[in-house]
């Protein structure tokens, strides 16, 4: 059976001229005009200034995140996002958790770098909400990881997060994109056809928070602006002569602690080396997906929930806003109802059944009981199990 012309993506198709004609694009300050700058073609975006902004028109702060990453040089960075004291507390959380799965001889892996050259802690999400739920819950009641998620994703996104220790002398890791094709060799991405490569990084968002001073000595993340717009990515970064090129001209960006880094995933990076004598980089990676999509990690978000809804609760009794409480919610709960057995879980009152975040979000307003949230949890649970 013969394939139509531009249906399927070729390996033979990738040429690297192609790409720096894209790359030859500039990232014009005129056209985002709530960027405080823009360095080597990155835009930097201050936290108070974006939270300004926000308060008076979102959309049109999140229509401008979007179309950096878009149709822009696809990476942005808001420096002071997070308070350094938020950021110190989840440290001391996440040190915690590795110094215990070093103990219990867990194995550390990683994607696209030398497995044990660093310390990498897979669903951090869930482990930081069952080891510390008061740490998580200020961590992730920020409102722009919030901002930026909804920018690119909409509502019912999910969290995932895995932190990245790189200790001095961890080797950089090889240029790539990320989730979904670009977790996929090239045979394997090329047999996706050609509108499945663009929609694939609408899907995702891919993010770090900076959990020390980051000095391009000690390895930030490398990065090709305006690369996530070259069609045939997914199959090219495998390519020699296009990681030639990367390793000799990728720009590098020094990041201070707290500092927020959002990036389209078809964007070709990679993590930088580490050639600091003393500088352990620790950076919290979020990868947060689309309601209509399958998130990489499976995060138990019952669990979550529930042991985060009775720091809810005390952040209620305390006066925080609901929109402070939804954003720790959305992080925490699925917020989108499907699959589910429609048999049982049915759509009464609108187009859908309630989703998990619904269902907390009603019990905070009900003042309702850790018990009484479990046991909600547990009927919804299972009346959207298929028997």
């Amino acid at each position: 059976m013969s394939t139509a012309k531009g249906h399927l993506m070729r390996t033979e198709d990738c040429q690297l001229e192609d790409l720096l004609a894209i790359l030859a694009d500039e990232t014009d300050p005129a056209d985002y005009p709530l960027a405080e700058r823009v360095v080597a073609g990155v835009l930097i975006y201050g936290a108070d200034a974006l939270r300004r902004a926000a308060a008076t028109d979102p959309h049109a702060v999140e229509a401008e995140l979007a179309r950096a990453w878009a149709d822009g040089p696809g990476i942005v960075v808001i420096e002071g996002a997070f308070d350094p004291t938020v950021v110190d507390r989840a440290t001391a959380v996440f040190e915690r958790i590795i110094a215990a799965e070093k103990v219990g001889g867990r194995p550390s892996g990683d994607h696209f770098g030398k497995p044990g050259a660093n310390d990498r802690v897979w669903n951090c999400l869930e482990k930081h909400a069952v080891l510390d739920p008061e740490s998580f819950v200020d961590y992730y009641a920020n409102d722009l990881v919030a901002l930026a998620a909804r920018a690119w994703l909409g509502p019912g996104y999910q969290v995932t997060a895995q932190v990245n220790l790189v200790h001095p002398g961890g080797a950089a890791q090889t240029v790539h994109r990320d989730y979904h094709l670009g977790f996929m060799d090239a045979a394997q991405a090329a047999r996706y056809p050609a509108h499945v490569h663009s929609l694939c990084a609408s899907l995702t968002l891919q993010g770090a928070v900076a959990h020390c001073d980051m000095p391009v000595e000690s390895g930030p993340t490398l990065y090709l602006p305006h690369s996530q717009k070259y069609s045939h990515g997914y199959l090219a970064y495998w390519l020699p002569q296009f990681q030639e090129y990367f390793v000799a001209n990728h720009i590098q960006l020094p990041l201070r602690k707290g500092d927020l880094v959002f990036f389209n995933p078809a964007l070709l990076h990679a993590a930088g080396s580490n050639v600091s004598p003393d500088i352990d980089r620790m950076a919290n990676l979020l990868q947060i997906n689309s309601a209509f999509g399958r998130a990489m990690e499976a995060v138990d978000r019952r669990r979550v929930v529930a042991a985060v809804y009775p720091v809810l609760v005390a952040r209620q009794r305390a006066g925080w806003s609901s929109t402070a409480l939804d954003t720790v919610i959305a992080a925490s709960a699925e917020g989108y109802p499907f699959p589910t057995n429609l048999d049982r879980d049915q759509p009464v009152a609108s187009m859908t059944p309630p989703t998990q975040a619904d269902l907390v979000r009603a019990s905070l307003a009900e003042r309702a009981s850790v018990a009484e949230l479990q046991e909600r949890l547990s009927v919804q649970a299972l009346s959207k199990l298929s028997h």
